[in-house]
C-alpha cells in the first residue's frame, strides 16, 4: 500500500502560475492571504491528509458505516479523525469570516480540499457537505437561521446536509412529494422520505442540520412549488444548547459500489407528529436557493475527480517502481527490472499524471475566476470571470469525473492482476470514482445545461448566446497564436490550434440547430462536454509549458519544469486528437444515436 504525498509542487504551480492566485490575493477581502500564510496552509494541510486522513481510508473502505435502529456509527477512526479536523480549523477554512470562517480565497481552499478528496473522498463527504448547507443558509436564511446554525456549522461541531432525492424523484425534482405543513408558532411540520442522503446520519458530530426540499399544502405543481426548509437533528435551544430530538429519523444506509466510509442514508421525515423545520426563505423558491448549494457541490464533486486520481496514479506509480517483472524490450542485460521501465507502462502512468494535472488546472482556473466574480472591484472583470463559470462548471464537473473512472481503471491496469485483487488497494479508487459521474448531477445533466442553457439559452445585453464559448475560445487563440510563433512549443500550438478548429465546429453547429433540432443538438451534448474539457485542459497544459519554458531558457535546471514540458507534449500529442472525434460527435453523430426505434432496443 502506497502512502499519499500532497503533490504541493503541481498544486502551486497551478495556483501561482495558471489561476492567478497574486492577482486573487489583491482582491478585496482577500488581501490577508499572502504567499507565505498560502505555502504554510498548503504543508499543514499536506500533513493532514498524508498523516491523519489516507489512514483512514482503506479502513472505511473495508468497514464501511454500521446501522442499527437508526444510529450510524462511521469507521474506526473516522470520529477521531473529524474531532481533530475541527480541532485544528480545517472545516472552518473554506467559509466566510462572518459566522467564523477564514475567509480564504477559494482558489487556495479548492487547492486544500482536493488533498481531502485524494487522501479519502468519504471523509471529505462530510465537510463538503456542510459547506454547501452553509452556503445556502448564509445567501437566502434569515438572520435568525444564521446566528443559530452557522456558527456551529462552521466550527465543524454540527454537520450538514443536502436532501433533495426521493424514491420516485431522483433528477426530476418536479416530482418531490414531501409536505411541509405551516403551524401557529412559525415553523413546519415535514413529513416525506429522502434517499441517497450522504452522512444523512453519523456519530461524528452533536448535529447535522438537514436542509430538505417539500411543498406546502397550496403549493403550485412542478418545480414552481419546492421549498427549502432546515430540520435539525436536535432542535437548538433559545440559548443555543440542543433540545428534543427532532421526528426525524435513518431508515437504512444503502450497500454501495465504493465510498464506503461515508454513511448513504434513507432519511424518514414525521414517522410521528411530523419533523420540525423553518423555511429558508420565500416560499416555493426552494429550487433555486438550492442551487447555491449544488453549484458549491458539483465544482467540488469535479475536484473529487482531480483528487481521487492523483490518488489512483501515486498508488500506481509506486507499484510501477517496485514491481520486477522481466527485462525491457532492447535491454540485453536480460536482468529483470521494475515494470516502470516498460514502454506500455510509461505510457499508461503519464496518461494518468498528464490528465490529472489538466483537469487539476481547470478545476484552480475555474476557482480563481469564482474569486474574481465575487470579489473584483472591476463590474466589467466580475461579470466576464462569472461567464467563465457558468460555462466551465458543469465542464469541471463532467469532464474530470469521467476522467477519473477511465484513469482509475488505468491504474488497476498497471497492477496487472494484482489491481484486481482488493488486498493491493488499487480497486478502492476505481470503485470510490464511479460515483463522482452520477450524483450531483450526472453527466448529462451537466452536459445538458452547458448545451442547453449555458451555450444556446444564456444571452448577452445584445441578445448573442453562446457567449462563454466564444470568450473562451478567444483565449485559447491567443495562446495558439503565440505557441505557433515559438519553435520550441510550435508542435503544441499546432496541435492545440486543430483542436480549436473542432470546438469552434461543433460550438457552431449546435448553435445553428438547437432550436429547430433540440433532440439532435442533445444527442450530441456530452460529446461535446468533454470536447470543451480537453481543449480547455489542453490550453491550460500548453500555457503550463509556456511557463516552463520559458523558467528553462532563464537558466533554470529545475527537473519539474522538465517534467511539466513533457505531461504538456503527451497531452497535447495523446488527448487532444481526440478533439477531432467528439466534434465529428456532435456535427455527424445525432442522427444514428436517434435512428433506432424504442421497440428495437
Amino acid at each position: 500500500m502506497s502512502t499519499y504525498s500532497a503533490p504541493i509542487r503541481d498544486m502551486q504551480f497551478a495556483m501561482n502560475e495558471l489561476a492567478g492566485l497574486e492577482a486573487v490575493t489583491q482582491l478585496p477581502g482577500y488581501e490577508e492571504s499572502t504567499p507565505d500564510l498560502v505555502d504554510a496552509i498548503m504543508d499543514e494541510a499536506g500533513k493532514f491528509a498524508s498523516e491523519v486522513i489516507d489512514p483512514i481510508n482503506p479502513v472505511g473502505d473495508r468497514q464501511g458505516c454500521t446501522w442499527k435502529e437508526g444510529v450510524v456509527t462511521a469507521a474506526d477512526g473516522y470520529k477521531d479523525a473529524y474531532k481533530l479536523f475541527v480541532e485544528t480549523g480545517w472545516n472552518a477554512m473554506p467559509c466566510a469570516t462572518d459566522f467564523g470562517g477564514q475567509g480564504l480565497p477559494t482558489l487556495v481552499s479548492t487547492a486544500v480540499q482536493e488533498m481531502w478528496k485524494s487522501a479519502s473522498i468519504s471523509f471529505a463527504l462530510c465537510p463538503m457537505l456542510t459547506t454547501g448547507a452553509i452556503e445556502a443558509i448564509a445567501h437566502h436564511g434569515s438572520d435568525e437561521l444564521k446566528n443559530t446554525y452557522l456558527p456551529k456549522m462552521v466550527e465543524g461541531t454540527w454537520t450538514g446536509t443536502m436532501n433533495l432525492t426521493e424514491p420516485q424523484a431522483g433528477s426530476d425534482l418536479s416530482a418531490v412529494r414531501s409536505k411541509a405543513v405551516p403551524q401557529a408558532d412559525g415553523t413546519y411540520r415535514i413529513t416525506g422520505t429522502k434517499i441517497f442522503i450522504t452522512w444523512g446520519e453519523h456519530d461524528m458530530a452533536e448535529n447535522i442540520i438537514h436542509l430538505v426540499l417539500a411543498r406546502l399544502p397550496d403549493a403550485p405543481p412542478g418545480v414552481k412549488g419546492i421549498s427549502l426548509f432546515v430540520a435539525p437533528k436536535y432542535l437548538v435551544n433559545a440559548d443555543g444548547s440542543l433540545g428534543a430530538r427532532n421526528d426525524l429519523v435513518c431508515a437504512s444506509i444503502e450497500h454501495k459500489m465504493g465510498i464506503h466510509g461515508s454513511a448513504t442514508a434513507v432519511m424518514s421525515f414525521g414517522e410521528k407528529e411530523g419533523a420540525i423545520g423553518y423555511l429558508v426563505g420565500e416560499a416555493n423558491k426552494g429550487l433555486g436557493y438550492m442551487f447555491t448549494m449544488m453549484n458549491h457541490a458539483r465544482l467540488n464533486v469535479g475536484l473529487e475527480g482531480v483528487g481521487v486520481s492523483e490518488r489512483a496514479y501515486q498508488h500506481a506509480l509506486a507499484y510501477a517502481r517496485e514491481r520486477i517483472q522481466g527485462a525491457p524490450i532492447g535491454d540485453k542485460s536480460g536482468v529483470a527490472k521494475p515494470i516502470i521501465h516498460h514502454p506500455d507502462v510509461r505510457r499508461m502512468l503519464l496518461d494518468m499524471k498528464s490528465r490529472t494535472e489538466a483537469m487539476r488546472a481547470l478545476a484552480y482556473w475555474v476557482a480563481a475566476q469564482m474569486d474574481h466574480a465575487h470579489h473584483n472591484a472591476d463590474a466589467a472583470k466580475a461579470k466576464d470571470a462569472q461567464a467563465m463559470v457558468d460555462f466551465l462548471t458543469p465542464v469541471v464537473k463532467g469532464w474530470c469525473t469521467e476522467s477519473s473512472v477511465e484513469i482509475t481503471s488505468t491504474g488497476i491496469q498497471v497492477h496487472g492482476g494484482m489491481g484486481f485483487i482488493e488486498e493491493t488497494g488499487a480497486c478502492q479508487y476505481m470503485r470510490d470514482s464511479r460515483i463522482t459521474p452520477i450524483y450531483e448531477g450526472t453527466t448529462a445533466i451537466q452536459a445538458n445545461d452547458l448545451v442547453g442553457r449555458k451555450l444556446a439559452k444564456d444571452k448577452d445585453e445584445a441578445g448573442n448566446t453562446g457567449v462563454g464559448a466564444a470568450a473562451l475560445t478567444a483565449k485559447i487563440r491567443g495562446t495558439v497564436d503565440a505557441l505557433t510563433k515559438d519553435a520550441k512549443l510550435a508542435d503544441i500550438g499546432q496541435q492545440l490550434g486543430a483542436a480549436l478548429v473542432q470546438f469552434e465546429k461543433a460550438t457552431q453547429w449546435l448553435l445553428a440547430h438547437y432550436d429547430t433540432s433540440p433532440q439532435a443538438a442533445l444527442a450530441g451534448a456530452v460529446p461535446y462536454l468533454f470536447l470543451t474539457g480537453v481543449v480547455t485542459g489542453g490550453w491550460l497544459m500548453a500555457r503550463a509549458a509556456q511557463i516552463a519554458q520559458q523558467h528553462l531558457d532563464n537558466g533554470s535546471d529545475d527537473d519539474f519544469y522538465k517534467a511539466k514540458l513533457a505531461t504538456a507534449r503527451y497531452f497535447a500529442a495523446h488527448q487532444l486528437p481526440k478533439a477531432a472525434a467528439y466534434a465529428a460527435e456532435v456535427t455527424e453523430g445525432s442522427a444514428s444515436v436517434l435512428s433506432l426505434e424504442e421497440s428495437l432496443f
